[in-house]
């Protein structure tokens, strides 16, 4: 039987912070517009902030949907199913904010993530989310799967470039100014990084 937490504490935080992949989903407020849900996991890219605010890092290699659909409506959901032990599925409603690299919030954000993360040529924003609704269910239905490590092509790719060529490469990459139904997507040109 689910429940609904007042708070991200205790053994629901373990829970989140132990899964190695969480799912974001977003939509623009038109009834036509594109609904997106996005894998996210690579270590060290998702904290817990506080008992009612989660952040990840938003980095390079695709559009930018769900940055998109913050600006205009900031609502989102995300989701941490477990794979393996004890069968659930959690879910955070919430109000999220996407926090460029040169906003003054950037350099109180990123201390929060890993090194590595925070070292990466890739990061386009922080994500942070206002938790409304906090809550989990049964997993009954979602498979067993083993966790062998993250990919690491996304890390080689991005480690290529420098502040200048990663700049280039999202100005010429399609729907990372302008999302899939013409909303303001990542500022371009990406402004430079403050931290």
């Amino acid at each position: 039987m689910g429940k609904i937490y007042e708070r991200i504490d205790g053994r629901l935080r373990a829970f989140i912070e132990e899964q190695h992949v969480f799912f974001t989903a977003t939509a623009p407020l038109a009834a036509d517009g594109h609904v997106n849900v996005s894998p996210k996991g690579l270590a060290g890219s998702f904290v817990v902030i506080d008992e009612t605010t989660v952040g990840y890092l938003d980095l390079g290699g695709s559009g930018a949907e769900t940055i998109a659909h913050l600006r205009e409506n900031g609502r989102i959901t995300l989701m941490w199913c477990a794979f393996g032990g004890p069968p659930r599925i959690v879910r955070v409603h919430g109000t999220g904010t996407p926090v460029f690299r040169d906003d003054p919030r950037w350099k109180e954000l990123l201390p929060h993530f890993a090194e590595s993360m925070r070292r990466r040529t890739d990061l386009r924003a922080v994500i942070t989310v206002r938790a409304e609704r906090i809550s989990d269910t049964c997993g009954f239905a979602v498979p067993f799967m083993e966790y062998q490590g993250d990919r690491t092509l996304h890390t080689q790719r991005f480690l290529r470039e420098t502040d200048e060529s990663f700049a280039a490469y999202c100005e010429a990459k399609e729907h990372v100014g302008v999302s899939l139904d013409g909303l303001a997507a990542l500022p371009l040109p990406l402004p430079p990084r403050t931290a």
